[in-house]
């Protein structure tokens, strides 16, 4: 796990070097750069396979350099199968990625397991590439003299001229909880999708998608049966490659059945590994440590709680901030980072973690409600609803879905659908048209409505991977687990795992009517009955309470004094229905808006 960072073109060397520098917190093992008058390609490596001087980074064979980023899990399989084309001098996931591109060129990236952003330099022609599901960032941005490219976006803010918000970004961020891409709050700065690779060559740049899950054959197995076995043995699998590691691993344990699965498989591998759990000293109720202690006694593993508190919460959320560059409507960002803190300080660089399964599997409640109300777009008579829901508005999300399904236009928006485009348009001193928002998605949907898949719980799983995972949770993961130089890997976002998910008939993940129906059944004879049956709680925690008792709200107030982004009395609203419980998310998405806003442009 590590920092890559490049420029094609005319360069000061002191500001590379001092941009560079700002990523040093993803590999502070290595700092490597290469470099001419027209070249500063660079790494930061943190060391987690050949921790040998041999692999450091940039890596180069013959015209060719590399820098990459994040974990190769089949890399020991496909150096037997270069072997005979390739003369290996290191034990490292960086050199098969070369051999792999001189024997299949830019196809190489089809072949990989992993999680990856990758800049591989052949001559005059650059690549990048994000790995398929978006586990990994990468950044890029061309200005008169040069390409540049980067890990994380506070690599790339030395080269702006001038500091502006991007108002795509802005807008998509309220409605989906991150920026989608190709958008970055910096305008002239941008991001790779899930899936995409760029192409640099001679001052242009070509983006091409070079995966999509869509691609998978619909309802290739129907049989539950089938499913099941299969399941089983990618699940198994895909854990099994991820506990490949020369660096010390830990696990994340929550009261629920993703975190026991991995917990499961791993002690089945023999590899006890150390779990930790968060714990709130002043509000009991987000508390996850008795669930926790409980699964951890029931499965027969370690695990240690970290609590935290209003005053460590309150003082973390200015790194966290500036861990993640740019606004993030994620609540949990500050309590995940302050428990990767207790993580390094044990001496752990790589982490286990569940993220995916609730997608793939359709484990949010709201899956199903959002199925059910599919079906009202069959009434044949519901011209006079269409009439009431626009002439009756209200903020509650579930009028808002009815108004959708009425007006027949698409209801299902990720789970992260937070801000509606006509809440905005009441909330911003700016018009607003009612749907704005699907621009954003609507390369998505396209993909989806010209794909073989006709399913709505697929669209589900599709839209929510690749942008409530990639775009918000793996946000999050890699930006706070980068800040303690700490590896996260999530074996439920196998691609290959989330291709058999996406090739069995839908219909089996939910004509029970439970969420994880599939996944629970699959680990019905594994883990005990209690972990089970749990209720889901997620990484709830206290961080309105918090930002209220502190008084750190009023930020809201204070920078739209300055800036007059949002009318005055509509924000006084949801104000007001913070201390209610009341949109509680919007309201932090807010706060978190306006300290970019006061750090970045004021």
């Amino acid at each position: 796990m590590c920092a890559i960072f490049g420029i094609i073109g005319e360069y000061d060397e002191q500001q590379a070097k001092y941009a560079l520098s700002r990523l040093a917190h993803r590999g502070p093992d290595h700092c490597g750069i290469e470099q001419n008058r027209q070249l500063f390609f660079a790494h930061q490596r943190l060391s987690i396979t050949d921790a040998h001087a041999r692999a450091h980074q940039p890596l180069q064979h013959e015209k060719i350099l590399l820098s990459f980023n994040g974990e190769i899990y089949n890399f020991q399989e496909l150096r037997e199968e270069l072997d005979f084309d390739f003369d290996f001098k290191t034990q490292s996931d960086s050199e098969v990625i070369i051999a792999a591109y001189l024997k299949w060129g830019v196809d190489f990236v089809k072949h990989l397991r992993g999680m990856f952003a990758i800049a591989l330099l052949d001559g005059k022609k650059l690549y990048l590439f994000r790995d398929r599901l978006g586990k990994k960032p990468l950044f890029y941005m061309q200005t008169k003299e040069a390409f540049i490219f980067a890990s994380e976006i506070k690599g790339l803010t030395p080269f702006l001229a001038k500091k502006a918000m991007n108002n795509d970004a802005l807008l998509s961020y309220l409605s989906f909880l991150a920026p989608t891409p190709p958008h970055t709050f910096y305008k002239g700065i941008q991001k790779l999708a899930a899936g995409e690779y760029l192409r640099h060559e001679n001052g242009k740049i070509t983006t091409k998608r070079y995966y999509d899950l869509l691609n998978t054959q619909p309802s290739r197995i129907t049989d539950k049966e089938e499913a099941l076995k299969k399941l089983e043995k990618l699940l198994k699998e895909s854990i099994d490659l991820r506990l490949r590691s020369e660096a010390p691993m830990a696990a994340l344990l929550s009261g629920g059945i993703d975190s026991a699965a991995i917990n499961y498989y791993a002690k089945e591998q023999e590899k006890n590994l150390q779990t930790y759990t968060l714990g709130y000293k002043e509000f009991a109720k987000y508390d996850e440590r008795n669930n926790a202690a409980k699964s951890a006694q029931l499965l027969g593993i370690d695990n240690r709680t970290v609590e935290i508190d209003q005053n460590s919460f309150i003082q973390a959320t200015e790194q966290v901030f500036a861990s993640l560059d740019e606004p993030l409507n994620d609540p949990a960002a500050v309590p995940l980072y302050l428990l990767f803190d207790a993580i390094k300080d044990d001496g752990y660089k790589v982490v286990m973690s569940g993220e995916g399964s609730d997608e793939l599997f359709l484990g949010y409640r709201q899956y199903f409600e959002y199925l059910d109300i599919e079906n009202a777009k069959n009434l044949m008579h519901k011209n006079w609803l269409k009439k009431y829901f626009r002439s009756n508005f209200s903020k509650n999300r579930e009028w808002e879905w009815y108004k959708r399904v009425f007006d027949e236009t698409l209801l299902f928006r990720t789970s992260g659908d937070k801000f509606t485009d006509l809440q905005k348009n009441l909330l911003l001193r700016r018009n607003v048209r009612d749907n704005e928002s699907l621009q954003y998605l609507s390369p998505y949907r396209q993909r989806f409505e010209n794909s073989a898949h006709t399913d709505e719980s697929i669209w589900y799983s599709y839209i929510d991977i690749n942008l409530f995972q990639a775009e918000h949770f793996l946000t999050k993961l890699d930006r706070v687990s980068m800040a303690h130089a700490i590896e996260s890997r999530t074996p439920f976002l196998d691609h290959k795992l989330a291709e058999l998910v996406f090739s069995i008939d839908p219909v089996l993940r939910y004509k029970e009517g439970k969420t994880k129906a599939l996944l629970k059944e699959l680990l019905a004879n594994k883990l005990p009955n209690e972990i089970l049956t749990r209720k889901k709680k997620g990484f709830s925690n206290p961080y309105m309470e918090y930002l209220i008792n502190s008084g750190k709200i009023s930020l809201i107030q204070e920078v739209n004094q300055q800036t007059g982004m949002f009318k005055k009395d509509e924000l006084e609203l949801y104000l007001k229905s913070a201390s209610q419980g009341s949109f509680k998310q919007h309201i932090w998405g807010l706060y978190v808006l306006s300290h970019w806003i006061q750090r970045e442009l004021l």
